[in-house]
């Protein structure tokens, strides 16, 4: 029987590494994708010398190994020598069994270098088909100070767990989410639609402003459905049938083998049927005891899967405070989300701009881009009333708050909106941000400030803040923004549109 040979090993590297055979550049499959905004957060870690491996883990189809190859083109256009950079596709066949520190000995021979003294950058991508990645990676970072290592895998779940076991010190993670709405629109170039306002009085009113909010909102219904994964966007065959390639590429691959594997999931039914309930379910309030006495499953096994579900990024929850924004000893309510609003469409059936349901999904999209962050995020709930989303600042009390509505009615009657006058009153808060389907206008009920912007531009507001790094601000303050559009013009933004720090 044939052998797999060191010089067949040498050959599939080098493969793997076009950039070293004289064109400078990735593989023209790579070069084609726009990059994601993301990859301007992700390179400094790749670039700086603190001498620790980045793992790079999210959800399955989010563009880790495409971001990767983006991430050796920057360096490459930097000035790296093209052999001081290697990448491995570790799930590749032909390294079954390979330690890597053996890999490392294989990129040696294939490019004539020294890998224990030349400053290098290694990828390894797919890490977890390496068995006890997390124990030869933390290996390799305390054995060769002179490597860059950048690991990367699917199994997030799985990468998180063990790079927090065994990586302290040694492993920074660096978690990339499916889609924003900015990136969305950003890697389909429509950013153009949303633009700084022109006037003081305007920028007021919201950071961007959409001069065709009907084109905006039908791009925004068209993410809510299909929008969290590159390849949606990119592949005519998956436009085709988005739903099928999220449930059984993403959705399926994640709780039928990533979680099982991990944690020893048995009856794989009942994991996938409290995934479907919650997903259904998404921005809507639960307990753990309507679970338990609608399925038939105990609840403590519920609350295992909902911890699974979380680590795997398919669901985030997010707990209740009351009226005075105190939270409860015990979280016997809470409300679910979805990470990504495509999950949704993908196990039962897009949804239209003027279904019931649309809200739900527009208030999950919101959350998540907030889930990019690690922004603190409760949602207000007390009889006779309700808030979406209430941030805590550091002493527990609300900074800000925000009411997610897919409606102008509220714009025409806020004097309907007493709940939130409430809980601002109860709480302090001299304004809140309420979201709108197309109008943006201000107005005051009870003392209390409430400006209205579009849910579609408020979205896309949280994602490009976070990607830039924009600060929390509450209301009364204002902050100078610098746009995409026009970069010699500085905006004054007073909503509690912020990113996270």
């Amino acid at each position: 029987m044939l052998k797999i040979s060191e010089r067949d090993i040498v050959k599939r590297i080098r493969t793997e590494n076009p950039w070293w055979s004289g064109t400078g550049s990735i593989s023209l499959i790579h070069r084609e994708y726009i990059p994601r905004p993301y990859l301007n957060l992700f390179l400094p870690l790749v670039r700086t010398p603190v001498r620790r491996a980045v793992v790079l883990m999210g959800p399955r189809r989010v563009g880790k190994t495409v971001m990767i190859h983006h991430a050796i083109q920057a360096l490459l256009d930097q000035g790296v020598k093209p052999e001081s950079i290697c990448y491995f596709s570790v799930d590749n066949p032909i390294y079954k069994g390979l330690s890597l520190d053996k890999l490392l000995g294989y990129y040696a021979k294939a490019r004539g270098i020294n890998h224990k003294t030349e400053q290098l950058y290694v990828f390894f991508d797919e890490i977890q088909y390496l068995r006890k990645w997390e124990v030869h990676l933390k290996s390799i970072v305390d054995t060769y100070p002179n490597i860059k290592c950048i690991a990367s895998g699917s199994a997030a779940a799985a990468l998180r767990l063990k790079s927090s076991e065994s990586g302290a010190g040694r492993f920074t993670d660096f978690l990339l989410p499916p889609l924003t709405f900015y990136e969305y629109l950003h890697l389909r170039e429509k950013t153009v639609l949303l633009k700084t306002p022109a006037t003081k009085e305007a920028r007021r009113a919201g950071y961007f402003l959409a001069e065709n909010i009907q084109q905006v909102n039908e791009l925004f219904v068209y993410y809510l459905n299909f929008g969290g994964y590159p390849e949606v966007i990119f592949s005519e065959e998956i436009k085709s049938d988005p739903s099928r390639f999220i449930k059984s590429d993403i959705i399926d691959k994640v709780l039928l083998r990533d979680l099982p594997s991990l944690y020893g999931i048995g009856d794989i039914q009942e994991l996938n049927y409290l995934f479907t309930t919650l997903a259904f379910n998404t921005a809507n309030e639960i307990s753990l005891g309507e679970l338990s006495q609608n399925s038939g499953i105990a609840k403590n096994t519920i609350k295992r899967y909902i911890e699974y579900l979380e680590a795997a990024f398919l669901i985030k929850v997010v707990h209740r405070v009351d009226r005075n924004a105190k939270r409860f000893h015990r979280a016997n309510y809470f409300k679910v989300y979805l990470t990504n609003p495509s999950m949704r469409a993908a196990l039962f059936s897009p949804l239209k701009a003027n279904d019931e349901a649309i809200t739900s999904l527009a208030e999950t999209a919101i959350y998540s881009q907030w889930f990019h962050s690690e922004t603190p995020l409760y949602y207000a709930r007390w009889q006779g009333g309700e808030v979406d989303i209430v941030h805590l600042g550091p002493k527990q009390k609300p900074a800000w708050a925000v009411e997610v509505k897919w409606s102008d009615r509220y714009c025409d009657k806020p004097h309907e909106l007493e709940s939130l006058v409430t809980f601002c009153h109860s709480t302090g808060l001299k304004d809140i941000l309420v979201t709108s389907k197309t109008k943006t206008v201000s107005c005051k009920v009870g003392g209390i400030a409430i400006p209205f912007i579009p849910a579609s531009v408020y979205c896309y507001t949280v994602g490009y803040n976070i990607i830039h790094g924009r600060m929390n601000l509450p209301l009364t303050e204002q902050l100078e923004i610098e746009t995409p559009t026009d970069q010699a013009d500085s905006a004054q933004m007073s909503l509690p549109v912020p990113a996270a720090t």
